[in-house]
């Protein structure tokens, strides 16, 4: 159970910004505060500033997909307050093509993490001075951390010793190993036959052992 002082600030936020906030939780002795997608700025702002709340380190913004979700994806923000040691998770749910007011004018540190989210998921944060990808390469397709994105991926590179560039090229996957069928890697490799597997060889009439001659 959440101690008396989180469930204190959990009414004061939703009394001061009731027009805002659509619910609240508790999860793990954390305070979670759903808000609609267009006052974000306006709870972030809150939350830094009000001198009950003081939530003036920003950790990180991230996401969660659900694709089976009208509502697909859930943006959360994670504060936290030194003066006061407490935590708290913001969230919002968007749906796939909805933007998000971009909080850099809030918390300055955002830009990077706003950047990864796009990166990652490809939600669009509106507002944004330099939104592009920050942990994949700039020719790289799709957005990895979404449900429906491929463990293989759309494309590979290498380096061209005939262009002398890198180049992006389909995913081949050719060998027998890539070819997944819920089978540990050695049960998926049915035509290779690994060093010293046939030692563990049986014929096909069974193997009958041989009996030990005494004094012999």
């Amino acid at each position: 159970m959440p101690n008396e002082a989180l469930t204190d600030l959990a009414d004061y936020i939703t009394e001061k910004l009731s027009a805002s906030v659509t619910n609240y939780t508790f999860i793990k002795d954390e305070l979670v505060v759903w808000v609609k997608t267009k006052d974000i700025e306006k709870m972030l702002d809150f939350l830094r500033d009000d001198k009950e709340c003081t939530f003036q380190t920003f950790i990180d913004v991230t996401a969660v997909d659900f694709p089976e979700r009208e509502k697909r994806f859930e943006v959360v923000y994670n504060l936290l307050s030194m003066r006061h040691n407490h935590r708290i998770r913001v969230k919002l749910d968007i749906s796939e093509n909805e933007l998000v007011p971009s909080v850099i004018g809030v918390y300055s540190a955002a830009g990077w993490f706003e950047r990864e989210v796009w990166d990652m998921y490809g939600i669009m944060f509106n507002g944004h001075p330099d939104l592009r990808r920050i942990l994949t390469d700039y020719g790289f397709e799709g957005h990895p951390q979404r449900k429906d994105f491929p463990l293989s991926g759309h494309v590979e590179l290498r380096y061209c010793e005939e262009l002398k560039r890198v180049v992006y090229e389909p995913v081949k996957l050719t060998q027998d190993f890539r070819s997944f069928d819920y089978l540990s890697p050695w049960e998926g490799l049915t035509d290779v036959q690994l060093p010293g597997d046939e030692k563990a060889a049986v014929p096909d009439h069974g193997y009958v052992p041989t009996e030990k001659k005494v004094g012999g």
